[in-house]
């Protein structure tokens, strides 16, 4: 139906009923004229450099392009390189620059058309470094003690990254938000519907299936598009893309993306080790870093500083 009638093949005609029709069945209230009147969007991307490199990536109404600018921008003065891979320095440093952006992230990201959201200011090299001035080497911040930055007047998802001789690179980035999404498949029409309202927030404070907290700026609101994490990011040199990535992970894709980027630029790794290796995750609330299995042990000496890690069984799907 899409490849023969375009968009319409799926916002009208057929299968557009065949949606409506499973949404009655479930009481649910997307209608014909919804489906008609939506707009898939075409946004620029994210462009900024790190180090020698051009980074593109994920705009709003993801949230992950914004904070991994973040957190390469709060990073990047610290010589992460001599410090090691997956040293108590290197971890913990990156941990803290986590720890920041989340909460960032929960006060002043949504959707664009909704929320006017200071994409400059929260990307602004002096403020990333004001953010990291109560930054302690040889202690870990109380994330309660941590809040927004002051601006004055952003598991089962899929990735694939494809390159081809021409040197055309593509990263992509879809999902269905929670495993299965709804869990509810569209009467015969094969495919399963989202339940990406969890992006939302349903109020401030309260948790979404994440863990990630929000406030008005990612309230729910008529044709309102909610906050993700996804994270399709190219990277170039001299013009020319060096790494095509991506990676599923809910709300751990952002810090994943971080890492991976990391790795290759400033450790040396190669792409096979840079995306395998176990990756750690801190993201405001709750006041907790999560590391995949096999992760160091040398970096329980984060214990001293009472950095609180919990560990989890690794996914090949993070990964």
């Amino acid at each position: 139906m899409i490849r023969d009638k375009g968009a319409k093949g799926f916002y009208e005609g057929e299968t557009a009923e065949k949606i409506v029709a499973e949404m009655q069945r479930g009481k649910g209230i997307i209608s014909k004229t919804d489906l008609k009147t939506y707009q898939a969007k075409t946004r620029t991307p994210l462009r900024f450099l790190y180090k020698d490199h051009t980074i593109l990536t994920m705009p709003l109404p993801s949230s992950g392009g914004i904070i991994l600018q973040q957190l390469l921008g709060m990073t990047e003065a610290y010589p992460l390189a001599s410090y090691g891979f997956h040293s108590v320095a290197a971890v913990h440093l990156m941990v803290e620059a986590e720890r920041r952006a989340y909460a960032d992230r929960a006060e002043f990201l949504g959707d664009p058309d909704f929320v006017k959201v200071p994409v400059k200011q929260l990307t602004d090299k002096n403020y990333l470094r004001k953010r990291m001035q109560d930054f302690d080497p040889q202690l870990a911040t109380n994330s309660a003690a941590i809040k927004a930055g002051n601006i004055k007047e952003s598991e089962e998802t899929t990735h694939l990254s494809v390159t081809d001789a021409e040197g055309n690179a593509v990263a992509v980035t879809t999902t269905l938000n929670g495993s299965y999404g709804s869990r509810v498949v569209v009467g015969g029409a094969g495919f399963i519907l989202n339940n990406e309202m969890d992006d939302f927030s349903v109020k401030p404070g309260a948790p979404n299936m994440y863990g990630l907290l929000g406030t008005e700026a990612n309230a729910i609101a008529p044709n309102k598009r909610m906050l993700s994490s996804m994270t399709p990011t190219i990277v170039l040199k001299n013009g020319r893309p060096v790494m095509v990535t991506g990676t599923p992970g809910g709300s751990t894709i952002i810090t994943s993306m971080f890492q991976t980027i990391v790795n290759v630029l400033d450790f040396g790794l190669s792409a096979t080790d840079a995306v395998n290796q176990p990756k750690f995750h801190h993201q405001w609330q709750p006041d907790m870093v999560y590391v995949e299995r096999d992760f160091a042990d040398s970096t329980n000496g984060l214990k001293k500083w009472d950095i609180p890690l919990k560990r989890a069984a690794a996914s090949a799907e993070q990964n």
